[in-house]
């Protein structure tokens, strides 16, 4: 019997690569290119599957033009805007995702965003790393202190608590806001709001860990980061569709935020050039995952669920 035929269409890593051209009949994209609309209609009268990344987009006409031989989508990702879910279920298109196992690493950039932004990590840098270091005073690159603050969380799923558990250990206060109240075990002494506008009032820091749907498209707004404390940090390390990038730098502009901590854009790649202006905004480009523990797992969970589906079975992580 015959393997059924895969497109890889990044370059993910040695050892799911390894794993993948075992079971599947593969084709990999070893130049790592991004593909777009039409290279993935033309792909999909080749292939049973396909291993994407979010940089792959499914849109409602893409899922359209799909060649009936494409089965199963197994993302190599746990967000899922990149894919229209409704037209693809429409088209009998299974969809899986890899959650859970990204948590920690995501976590970890949130907190280097935090305290880098903070601490004002890309003034210090630029400032040693050109040679100006010439000066000393106590009000010497004065930045805002972490541990003891109050954090605000949006979105309180694994990767928000995960986030929360790391953030403990900083002593800091957690409060969050999810669309529903975590168990009282799962909460572990965070304060829950029922509105994002409670979580906002008290967020010395917020960061941000909820989906990009068109419900929380644009979500902080001019309106939403004035009720932000003076002085707060912004921390974004979900999609960039969640911020409304300009009026974060009118808040910055103003004074009314402190700095900003960001890994991801409403443009990707490249990301919002503005933002190259601000000393106060510490950015990185898109790595939340990138580890290669993390990597590892993200593909063999992928593989799991594809070895579910071409078993027959309902894979883990279908959506």
């Amino acid at each position: 019997m015959a393997k059924p035929k895969v497109w890889i269409p990044r370059r993910l890593s040695d050892a799911t690569l390894e794993r993948a051209q075992a079971s599947y009949d593969c084709i990999i994209n070893w130049d790592d290119t991004e593909s777009g609309a039409d290279d993935i209609v033309a792909m999909s009268a080749r292939v049973d599957a396909v291993i994407p990344c979010h940089s792959e987009r499914f849109s409602a006409d893409v899922a359209a033009r799909l060649d009936p031989r494409l089965k199963i989508i197994a993302n190599h990702s746990v967000g899922v805007d990149h894919c229209d879910l409704p037209s693809l279920k429409a088209r009998g298109i299974a969809v899986t995702n890899t959650p859970d196992v990204l948590n920690d690493a995501t976590a970890e950039i949130a907190m280097l965003l935090m305290l880098g932004a903070a601490r004002r990590a890309v003034e210090g840098d630029r400032t040693v790393r050109s040679g100006a270091w010439d000066f000393w005073s106590p009000s010497f690159m004065v930045g805002k202190q972490v541990t003891g603050a109050r954090l605000g969380i949006v979105g309180m799923g694994r990767v928000g608590r995960a986030f929360a558990r790391k953030a403990r250990g900083f002593d800091m206060e957690i409060h969050y806001y999810n669309r529903t109240r975590l168990p009282k075990d799962q909460e572990a002494g965070a304060t829950y709001h029922g509105t994002v506008e409670s979580l906002l009032s008290v967020a010395d820091f917020l960061s941000l860990h909820c989906p990009a749907t068109p419900e929380t498209a644009g979500l902080m707004n001019a309106e939403r980061l004035a009720l932000l404390p003076e002085g707060a940090v912004l921390v974004n390390t979900a999609r960039g569709a969640l911020v409304d990038e300009a009026a974060l730098m009118t808040a910055l502009d103003s004074g009314r935020l402190a700095a900003a901590g960001l890994d991801c854009f409403a443009a990707e790649p490249g990301g919002n050039p503005g933002f190259a202006e601000y000393d106060n905004v510490f950015m990185l480009p898109h790595i939340g995952s990138a580890t290669v523990r993390t990597r590892d797992a993200m593909g063999f969970r992928a593989l799991d669920n594809l070895d579910a589906f071409f078993r027959g079975e309902t894979p883990r992580d279908l959506l």
